[in-house]
């Protein structure tokens, strides 16, 4: 009868046990879980750093593409340019020779004049008939206004061949500006005042607040279309003006009439200047010919802080109109 009693309470001691093992089974299981989640966790976040990885190569890959590209168009460039030196040294030749030619000819007709000399003066002690003479001195300044011409066609070379040593030094600026060479000699390049001043223009419709603007002449105003650039933006605007032209008159009428801008007179006509939000800079001087400008564009802000206090030295020396 003991053991009958006894035996429910051992079942239920082994069904406790039975669930408790069950319950830290399943802890396990749930410990076992909760490290797959973070080990899925891991894998997912290694799996967005691969993608990251992926588009990181392609945008490189896409870079690298775009500088091949690059260097292929310089190469072209450089290509073309030593195409054009030698044409130029080739033409620089030509002339040499045609010098050399005209030199020799100089010298010829010099020689003949003097030997004419040399026969006149022997007419001339052996009293040889005055008929023969004047012909010789008709023969004399036949002969000195040959030399003349050819003094003139050698003058004329020598222009030439300065001109083309002109040439010549520009394109070796620009085939060292191609091959990689980040100082540009501008004595002898040409910018034209037009493209100056459409750059202008460009840089000037991105305007969002203040822009400084000089120019040699108020007539240079028209190019920049000033009345398209947004009315929020403050331009202060300095160029040379004179009164008592009617045109320029009525066009510092047309300009004062718009609230954004205000207009001084600078009278030293040397330069162009666009300021844009301090943001970026167009700075340009005129050189001694009419095409050469020393032009400088710029968005490096150490550049444009740097040319700030030449900005406004011009603008403070402007007088303000009446």
């Amino acid at each position: 009868m003991k053991d009958q009693a006894n035996h429910p309470q051992d079942d239920s001691k082994s069904k406790e046990k039975e669930i408790e093992d069950l319950q830290k089974e399943i802890e396990n299981l749930k410990d076992k879980l909760r490290v797959k989640e973070d080990e899925i966790k891991k894998l997912m976040t290694l799996r967005d750093q691969i993608r990251v990885k992926d588009e990181q190569i392609k945008t490189k890959d896409d870079l690298i593409k775009n500088l091949q590209s690059s260097m292929n168009l310089k190469e072209d460039q450089i290509k073309t340019l030593k195409d054009s030196i030698s044409l130029k040294s080739e033409q620089v030749e030509t002339l040499d020779g045609s010098l050399k030619i005209k030199d020799e000819k100089i010298q010829t007709l010099e020689k003949s004049v003097e030997l004419k000399e040399k026969e006149i003066k022997l007419l001339l002690d052996t009293r040889v008939e005055k008929t023969v003479v004047e012909q010789k001195d008709k023969e004399i300044d036949n002969l000195q206004e040959k030399l003349e011409l050819l003094k003139g066609e050698l003058t004329k070379a020598d222009e030439d061949l300065e001109l083309l040593e002109k040439e010549n030094e520009k394109l070796r600026n620009q085939l060292a500006a191609a091959s990689g060479s980040k100082i540009i000699d501008w004595t002898n390049i040409d910018i034209p005042k037009d493209k100056i001043l459409t750059k202008m223009r460009e840089i000037l419709m991105n305007a969002l607040h203040n822009v400084t603007i000089a120019v040699p002449n108020i007539k240079d105003l028209q190019t920049l279309t000033l009345y398209e650039v947004r009315s929020s933006v403050n331009m202060k605007v300095s160029c040379y003006i004179d009164p008592g032209l009617e045109e320029d008159a009525e066009l510092l009428e047309e300009f004062q009439s718009l609230d954004n801008i205000s207009i001084r007179m600078y009278e030293a006509e040397d330069r162009y200047i666009l300021d844009r939000d301090g943001e970026e800079l167009l700075f340009a001087v005129i050189g001694n010919h009419d095409e050469n400008h020393l032009v400088i564009h710029t968005k490096d802000s150490k550049h444009v802080k740097f040319f700030k206090s030449i900005i406004m030295e011009g603008w403070l020396r402007s007088r303000k109109m009446e």
